[in-house]
C-alpha cells in the first residue's frame, strides 16, 4: 500500500481540502444561523449533491442491491456523520475555526483505535508513533 498508485492519496488530498472549505465556509455561514439548522440545511445539500453525482454516474441502480448488512452499516456511518457535524458546527460558533478544526482531526487517534479493535487492522510502532506525535502536535497548537 504505498504510492504505485497515487489515486488513493490524490483523492484523500482533495478531501483534506474541502473540508478545510468546509469549516471556513461553515465558519462565515453561522454567523447569525443557529449551529444546528446550519448543519441541518449542509446535510440536505449534501444529500442533493451526492444524490446527483449518483445519477450523473450512472450508479443509481446500485442502491436496490444494498443488502441489510451494507445498508446498516452506511445507515449508522451517516447518523454518526450527522453527529459528528452537530457538535463540529456548535464548537464552530463558538471558538477559532483552527482550535475547532485542530481537535476534530485528532478523529485519527479514535480511528487507530477503533480500527485495531473493531476492524483488527493492525497497530505498529510508526502508527503508535504517529498517533503520539498528532496528540502531542494538538497540545502544541491549543496552547
Amino acid at each position: 500500500m504505498g504510492f504505485e498508485n497515487w489515486t488513493w492519496f490524490i483523492l484523500a488530498f482533495l478531501s483534506a481540502f474541502f473540508a478545510a472549505l468546509v469549516t471556513i465556509f461553515g465558519k462565515i455561514g453561522l454567523k447569525t444561523v443557529d449551529s444546528t439548522v446550519a448543519a441541518g440545511v449542509r446535510a440536505v445539500i449534501m444529500a442533493l449533491t451526492m444524490i446527483g453525482i449518483i445519477m450523473l454516474l450512472g450508479k443509481s441502480s446500485q442502491i436496490t442491491e444494498l443488502s441489510r448488512r451494507d445498508m446498516l452499516f452506511i445507515v449508522l456511518s451517516g447518523v454518526s456523520g450527522a453527529l459528528s457535524w452537530v457538535f463540529y458546527f456548535a464548537a464552530l460558533k463558538l471558538t477559532e475555526a483552527s482550535r475547532v478544526a485542530t481537535i476534530d482531526r485528532t478523529s485519527i487517534l479514535f480511528i487507530i483505535v477503533l480500527s485495531y479493535l473493531v476492524l483488527g487492522e493492525e497497530v505498529s510502532l510508526k502508527t503508535v508513533i504517529a498517533g503520539v506525535l498528532v496528540f502531542l502536535g494538538t497540545l502544541i497548537l491549543l496552547l
